[in-house]
């Protein structure tokens, strides 16, 4: 499930300089919360990430719940990052593949 949650962030953050600067740790924590806020958080429940180690940290929301027009399960959302007091936001959506995972839709 990691991937997807990669996937859900990278898209969110654009390839920016900030989100570029995010070691592995950082990453890891915040695929574990963008996952965790897909699968769990409600609506505008921001799920908080901070990696102790590199003082960087995050948020990732969950903006809109719906069905798509083909049954899929879908969610909206925005992430934002804060490295060395530089804020970055993005936003994104995903959808719940048959498989039970998550998947970005472009």
């Amino acid at each position: 499930m990691a991937a997807i949650a990669i996937g859900a962030l990278a898209g969110a953050w654009g390839g920016s300089e900030i989100g570029k600067s995010l070691d592995k740790a950082d990453r890891a924590y915040a695929e574990r919360t963008a996952q965790n806020g897909l699968e769990y958080a409600q609506v505008d429940q921001a799920q908080a990430w901070r990696n102790p180690d590199s003082g960087n940290s995050g948020t990732f929301t969950p903006t809109r719940t719906y069905q798509s027009s083909d049954r899929q399960n879908c969610r909206e959302f925005e992430t934002t990052i804060y490295v060395d007091g530089k804020q970055e936001t993005g936003t994104g959506r995903a959808c719940r593949s048959p498989d039970g995972t998550w998947q970005i839709v472009q």
